[in-house]
C-alpha cells in the first residue's frame, strides 16, 4: 500500500515543485510509532537553498491539504535536498555534479573512482554517457553501463579543482507536523 501512496504523491507533487524550479527526487514513507514520516527530496541546478526547501514545504503542504493520499493516520512531513548519499541515477544528477569525485560500480561488477568532467544526455544509444577523469585519463561510460554511482565526500579538495558553485545546503531539512 505504501508504494501506491508514494506513486500517487509523486504524481501529485511533480508539477507544483516543477513550478518552483525543483525536481522531485524521492518520496519516502517510513513508520515512526503511531505516526509516519513522509520524506520528500528535491533538487535543482545550482543546488537547493533553505529558501527552496521552505517554498517546497509550503507547496507540498498545499498538495497534501487538498489530497486524501496520506489518509487519516498522522504523519510528519520532512522536505529535504537530495544529498550526496543518494546514488546518481538520472542524467541530470551527473550534470549537477560535474567536477565532483564519484565512485562508479559498472554492470560487470568492476568499480572505479573518478572526477566527472563531462556528460552527454543525448549521446550513445543507451541514452547518454559520462566522462570521468580516472587517475589522469578520461574514461567514458554509458549511463546504461552504470550499476551504481555515489558522490564521494572530499574533505581536502584542492581549490583549483573547484568547478561548481556549492551554495546549496545538502543537509537542509524543513519539518512540519501534519
Amino acid at each position: 500500500m505504501s508504494d501506491a501512496i508514494k506513486e500517487r504523491l509523486g504524481t501529485e507533487l511533480t508539477e507544483p515543485l516543477a513550478s518552483l524550479g525543483l525536481d522531485l527526487e524521492a518520496v519516502e514513507i517510513t513508520p515512526a510509532g503511531k505516526r509516519r514520516i513522509l520524506r520528500v527530496a528535491v533538487d535543482k541546478d545550482g543546488g537547493v537553498t533553505l529558501d527552496d526547501v521552505a517554498d517546497a514545504t509550503r507547496a507540498v503542504n498545499d498538495v497534501l491539504d487538498a489530497s486524501d493520499a496520506m489518509g487519516e493516520q498522522p504523519y510528519t512531513l520532512e522536505v529535504t535536498s537530495r544529498g550526496v548519499e543518494r546514488p546518481l541515477t538520472q542524467p541530470r544528477h551527473w550534470r549537477r555534479n560535474v567536477g565532483r569525485l564519484v565512485k562508479v560500480t559498472h554492470v560487470d561488477g568492476s568499480s572505479f573512482t573518478g572526477r566527472i568532467v563531462a556528460h552527454d544526455e543525448e549521446g550513445a544509444d543507451e541514452g547518454g554517457r559520462v566522462t570521468l577523469d580516472v587517475n589522469g585519463r578520461d574514461r567514458t561510460v554509458s549511463y546504461a553501463d552504470v550499476k551504481k554511482a555515489l558522490v564521494q565526500i572530499e574533505f581536502n579538495r584542492r581549490f583549483e579543482d573547484e568547478t561548481s558553485d556549492e551554495t546549496g545546503d545538502e543537509s537542509a531539512v524543513d519539518e512540519s507536523e501534519a
